[in-house]
């Protein structure tokens, strides 16, 4: 007996080439990506003595996950990688929003 509401075999794959082919249309709409390493928070008197080569302290530690936004909202973690001689994030968890 087939669980009421369980997609048929093959009525899966018809649903997720369909909804690919729904998201066309918004392929080209350009998107914000940030990968937030950490926070510090400072007085306007500190930042002006920033120079080059200071250290900031964060508030994450050494291989804690990244916050990675678009447009300003959280849509996963993930960890810094090295790609060749260029700084990469890999997601590794997902987040889930209510809306």
């Amino acid at each position: 007996m087939e669980a009421q509401g369980a997609p048929r075999e093959g009525e899966r794959d018809h649903t997720q080439a369909r909804s690919a082919a729904d998201l066309e249309a918004v392929f080209d709409v350009p998107v914000q990506i940030s990968a937030v390493l950490g926070h510090s928070r400072m007085h306007v008197s500190e930042l002006l003595r920033l120079a080059p080569g200071t250290v900031l302290k964060l508030d994450r530690k050494v291989g804690e996950a990244i916050d990675i936004y678009v447009n300003d909202r959280l849509v996963a973690r993930g960890e810094v990688v090295l790609v060749e001689d260029k700084l990469g994030v890999t997601m590794t968890e997902i987040i889930k929003s209510d809306r």
